[in-house]
């Protein structure tokens, strides 16, 4: 069962209003759904668009965020819960830990960090939860590209690939992680390759 789902996305709003308004329908889906927000704790950007839509959707928003980016990134002062760490190590480990689920928003080197970090994770079977995308304005296409030619060059499994939820929608990809079965599989492709 998803009850707290951690969206990943930038401090920053970006070039398009549309990054802004998927963030902002993702957050009043959440509420809207009763899912809970875990997120990197800004006020600011992305990350504080989605946590204000889901606060005002009447979700629990919990914010994770270290002392050395507040001044950065502006801690949310209105959340259900802010924890602060001592390091982004910290931070990712608690989010992780607090979530059921991981979607990446539109975001730079930060967001996808923490998205392949929880991503790496499950390959190693660390964990078994659902990671997705919400690609917005084909945000990460050329992404999608890298990842197929790693499948290519016999760094990923095909099935790998195909167990990360991809979808441009909200609503798809709310069902897509509700739905969502792991696959289980040896991160290895041919071990007695070196």
């Amino acid at each position: 069962m998803t009850s707290r789902i951690c969206v990943f996305t930038g401090s920053s709003p970006g070039r398009r209003d549309e990054y802004r308004d998927a963030a902002v329908s993702l957050g009043a889906k959440l509420g809207e759904s009763g899912y809970g927000l875990v997120y990197g704790g800004a006020q600011v950007g992305l990350m504080g668009a989605v946590a204000d839509a889901a606060l005002a959707g009447g979700a629990e928003v919990i914010g994770v965020l270290p002392r050395s980016l507040i001044e950065y990134e502006i801690a949310h002062d209105g959340l259900t819960e802010l924890h602060l760490t001592d390091s982004m190590h910290e931070r990712k480990a608690l989010m992780a830990e607090l979530s059921d689920a991981f979607i990446a928003l539109p975001g730079g080197f930060g967001t996808l960090d923490e998205f392949f970090e929880v991503l790496t994770w499950g390959q190693l079977g660390l964990h078994e939860k659902p990671c997705g995308f919400l690609n917005v304005a084909g945000y990460f296409d050329g992404l999608f590209e890298f990842i197929d030619h790693a499948v290519e060059e016999r760094f990923l499994r095909p099935e790998q690939r195909d167990s990360l939820i991809v979808a441009t929608d909200v609503s798809e990809l709310l069902a897509a992680i509700t739905s969502y079965e792991p696959v289980h599989l040896d991160k290895w492709i041919d071990r007695t390759e070196s």
